[in-house]
């Protein structure tokens, strides 16, 4: 059964994170058409979007350097130096922008309390990412667990966070401060994974399991229109805790297409074999009678797995599209796996050891791509979430987000690189290193 698409969220995500600052830091504008009538050429808008980046500062020892300003910088792009016009401070969760204007003097004869800036926000900006299409129903009091010690350690008073699930827990929290949500929705969450048995078992596709890539294309749609919305914000960090068990696009394929079998493997269960085997059967009989001998046991299994070769591949394309739509929005993903160390399959699921550990390698370096490519941390095959846990809320808590417009002198280029330096030598910069122009729009004037 195909699960609907989730109605997201992340509309009201803007209009709760939109209010928290002055500007969008966006300009639009729309020359006259050299040639021709309005009518007759459309016209491309041209946008200049502020590009902001976040910067972890450390010093040698590995502490957080909070006393960075913007002459302490240069950000590079493309390997063209670019001027910095904006530059936030995170330390503690509490934001400050540095590059505000001083305060004007008090009168004199009066005594005021220092006075705070206008546009400090305190906080952080959390969107936790519930995969439930891709978390075992059969692990959910572990991942019950594994939530609530996320919620303790890394949400805090003034922390905006959101919740959004991909499947049968229909879970949609609009941003909130209300710690209390976050707890009430734990026990709401309900994995519904496929089993093993379901994939080997289940129809197939040109492409592999049909339900497999649907599964996963929800789950990755639902992230990339989250991003898509999250850009918009400049002046904050956003972190996505990404809870999930990884994808593979094709599982067990000697399973499901019934290659390297015999009568003594449990795979014979797999109506496909049997169907797959007596056709088999059938067309050995007529090639006997012609005097025409077959060389592949399983012809049909061989041809599909051919037509599947290109399945990781595609795999891959999507998570680069994913991390390319988080570089440039600017958001971190942190990817929690809540099977941690994983063993042996069930003993009632028909599948080969080597084959399941194939299965969970693919859908674990799924999730550290994620991670890795983002600038985030992968919680993948342990089990001391704890010690994990307060890592990301270190480096939630304590970074710098600079902002310049590109003057890039290229600008129909759509990868940019970005490099971030400091001058100062007791100090290590990192932060992201590339990021996606959207290409523009091409419009009609309206007419007069």
């Amino acid at each position: 059964m195909r699960t609907k698409h989730p109605a997201l969220w992340t509309t009201g995500l803007l209009l709760a994170l939109l209010t928290t600052r002055p500007g969008t830091g966006r300009v639009a504008a729309e020359g006259p058409d050299p040639q021709g009538t309005p009518q007759d050429r459309p016209t491309f808008s041209v946008q200049i979007d502020l590009v902001t980046t976040d910067v972890v500062a450390r010093d040698t020892n590995g502490n957080f350097v909070s006393d960075l300003t913007k002459d302490d910088f240069e950000v590079y792009e493309d390997g063209v130096k670019q001027q910095i016009v904006s530059l936030t401070l995170s330390h503690g969760g509490r934001v400050s922008n540095l590059l505000a204007p001083p305060p004007p003097p008090a009168p004199e004869g009066i005594i005021l309390p220092p006075a705070r800036r206008t546009n400090d926000m305190s906080g952080r900006i959390f969107v936790f990412f519930i995969d439930d299409l891709h978390l075992q129903f059969q692990n959910m009091p572990r991942i019950r667990t594994i939530l609530r010690k996320a919620g303790n350690a890394l949400l805090h008073d003034g922390d905006l966070f959101g919740i959004v699930s991909t499947g049968t827990s229909s879970i949609s929290i609009q941003p909130t401060y209300d710690k209390k949500r976050f707890d009430e929705i734990v026990d709401k969450v309900s994995g519904d994974e496929l089993k093993p048995d379901e994939i080997i078992n289940g129809p197939g596709g040109q492409d592999g399991p049909a339900e497999v890539r649907h599964r996963a294309r929800v789950a990755l749609d639902t992230v990339n229109e989250l991003l898509d919305n999250l850009e918009k914000l400049h002046d904050r960090r956003k972190a996505i805790v990404y809870v999930s068990d990884g994808y593979d696009f094709i599982p067990f394929q000697n399973a499901r297409l019934g290659l390297n079998m015999d009568a003594n493997t449990p795979f014979l269960l797999n109506q496909q074999y049997r169907d797959t085997q007596s056709e088999l059967q059938a067309q050995g009989q007529c090639d006997a009678a012609q005097g025409v001998s077959t060389t592949d046991p399983n012809p049909t299994g061989s041809l599909q797995k051919q037509k599947e070769e290109f399945a990781d591949a595609d795999l891959a394309r999507e998570l680069a599209q994913l991390t390319r739509n988080a570089n440039r929005a600017n958001a971190t993903i942190y990817t929690i796996d809540p099977r941690g160390l994983v063993g042996t399959p069930d003993l009632d699921e028909p599948v080969e050891p080597r084959q399941w550990s194939e299965y969970i390698r693919k859908s674990q370096d799924t999730l550290r791509e994620l991670a890795d490519d983002t600038g985030g941390i992968s919680i993948v095959n342990q089990n001391d979430f704890d010690k994990m846990l307060n890592r990301i809320d270190a480096e939630a808590s304590d970074y710098y987000v600079l902002g310049y417009y590109s003057s890039n002198p290229d600008p129909t280029k759509r990868v940019r690189s970005i490099a971030v330096r400091t001058s100062r030598k007791d100090v290590n910069v990192v932060s992201r290193k590339e990021y996606i122009v959207k290409p523009p729009v091409p419009t009609r004037p309206t007419k007069r």
